[in-house]
């Protein structure tokens, strides 16, 4: 059986590897599933269906699986999903899906949640993201894969944010991130590439020398958005760096931040 602290409440219907350990005080619902190795610190809510995979460590106090702060939210069933590898620190606050957004909220694997920050309703979070200290994700945000977002900033709802893309402390982001960009200020501004995050992502010299000229391109180049993806696609076509930074902006609903 999972290691249960004596003062910890556990619904008898939640789904424990034998291999969790759950802290004092902390309370489990019972739609509730927690994956191998993963460790609940003490004071910690998990409600909802939430799915948590494994390894995952949960600091205290956090809240997991809460209702969503969603007014037209009506108590439907919707979901959480934790990947493995992850760390939630103290007083993160993660909220199940709604409906009208899809009904989960998803959040891959090797994230780093740290304190105080939160990921509203219907997010999507990509593997290996950082979300510093008092962050917050508004409802049907998008984060790919390795984003980085610093201290104290806040993203609106329903923008996206590209692979590798670096939020400065303190930014408003109220549109779009391209792919491997820096952005900072309220509100948010791109201020060049993030070269130290493509560099520890394994992206070769010639890939990060592709991604800079098509940043010049789209954003320092006196041509239209449309006729420098036209461009990109005719002179940088083919590699998938380019490929996915031209997909990512193409398909840009709220708008790009430039």
């Amino acid at each position: 059986m999972a290691q249960v602290h004596p003062t910890a409440v556990v619904h008898p219907d939640a789904r424990l590897h034998e291999s969790v350990q759950v802290g004092p005080y902390s309370v489990i619902g019972p739609q509730v599933t927690i994956g191998e190795g993963s460790r609940v610190g003490p004071h910690v809510v998990i409600e909802g269906r939430t799915t948590i995979g494994a390894r995952n460590r949960i600091f205290q106090f956090a809240s997991i699986g809460a209702d969503p702060q969603d007014l037209k939210y009506a108590g439907e069933d919707t979901e959480l999903t934790l990947g493995d590898d992850n760390q939630v620190r103290e007083f993160v606050t993660l909220h199940k899906g709604t409906v009208g957004g899809g009904g989960a909220t998803r959040i891959g694997s090797g994230t780093l949640l740290m304190a105080n920050s939160h990921v509203a309703h219907d997010c999507i979070v990509g593997n290996g993201c950082r979300i510093g200290n008092g962050s917050a994700l508004a409802g049907h945000v998008e984060m790919e894969d390795h984003v980085i977002i610093s201290g104290l900033a806040a993203v609106h709802q329903f923008t996206r944010l590209g692979r590798f893309a670096f939020i400065s402390g303190g930014a408003m982001v109220t549109m779009d991130i391209p792919p491997y960009a820096t952005a900072q200020g309220d509100r948010a501004e791109l201020v060049g590439l993030n070269t130290v995050g493509l560099e520890r992502g394994g992206y070769s010299k010639e890939q990060i020398e592709r991604v800079k000229e098509a940043h010049r391109i789209l954003f320092r180049s006196k041509l239209g958005l449309q006729e420098a993806l036209a461009r990109l696609r005719s002179e940088l076509a083919g590699h998938p760096e380019v490929d996915h930074l031209v997909s990512f902006i193409a398909q840009s609903k709220r708008g790009l931040t430039r």
